[in-house]
């Protein structure tokens, strides 16, 4: 299985950074509760100083956004719209153990960071490109929609639709739940700087993952001139991938 962006889509936005992260056997055992609130704190002290929508992370993002034709303050990146609800309401969703973890550093890093069930993905290619407008997108209410054409998505090999508006709302039928696995994770970043905040927020990423379910993740720094990711299993997972 190979995770990439497109050739079209790095050429419109030539300051992408992206890293991509493969693991398995993350279940619903690991306390990451401790690591959640020490990111979590990290973010409140940033938003102390301002409030989300002035980080240049964001608006990045929003920059991205408006020139996709969508009104930035009705469709948010996921790290813009996870740091609104902790500066409002104090805290984040509790939803699985690895998903709260990486929603935790999202907002310490204030920079998108995608988790999927890799079980629930059609290979060989699940790829960040613009929609054709068939693709098939389930929301987490179960219903079904179709990205508009010319639209991010993630988009695998059956035409499946793994997220809408790029960073904007992932899809249910790839969300994280009791029965998941193996799990690809993916951060985005366009602001100036994106490059080194990406590698951070990975190397978080892979280093708690590896200190709370004891699995051996393999990451991968994303580029134009290196833009693929192959999903293989880690050497403590005892499985093979099923394509």
């Amino acid at each position: 299985m190979r995770f990439r962006h497109s050739d079209a889509l790095r050429s419109d936005h030539p300051r992408l950074a992206a890293g991509a992260l493969h693991t398995t056997g993350v279940d619903r055992r690991a306390d990451v509760g401790p690591s959640v609130a020490e990111y979590t704190a990290r973010a409140r002290a940033r938003l102390a100083g301002a409030p989300e929508g002035q980080f240049p992370e964001v608006l990045a993002w929003r920059r991205a956004f408006t020139r996709m034709g969508l009104k930035p303050t009705q469709y948010r990146c996921a790290s813009e719209s996870l740091l609104r609800r902790l500066r409002k309401e104090g805290s984040l969703p509790r939803i699985h153990p690895v998903v709260d973890l990486c929603n935790a550093i999202s907002v310490a890093y204030a920079v998108p960071v995608a988790v999927l069930d890799a079980d629930r993905l059609t290979g060989p290619l699940l790829e960040v490109r613009y929609a054709r407008g068939d693709e098939e997108y389930t929301t987490f209410g179960g219903d079904l929609e179709h990205p508009a054409p010319g639209e991010v998505t993630y988009a695998d090999s059956a035409g499946r639709a793994h997220a809408r508006r790029w960073t904007n709302r992932q899809s249910g039928h790839s969300a994280v739940g009791d029965g998941t696995e193996r799990i690809l994770v993916v951060t985005e970043a366009l602001h100036d700087g994106a490059a080194d905040t990406v590698a951070r927020a990975l190397e978080t990423i892979a280093r708690d993952i590896a200190a709370h379910w004891h699995t051996a993740p393999t990451t991968a720094l994303l580029t134009s001139s290196a833009p693929e990711f192959t999903l293989t299993d880690t050497p403590l997972s005892g499985r093979r991938a099923p394509w």
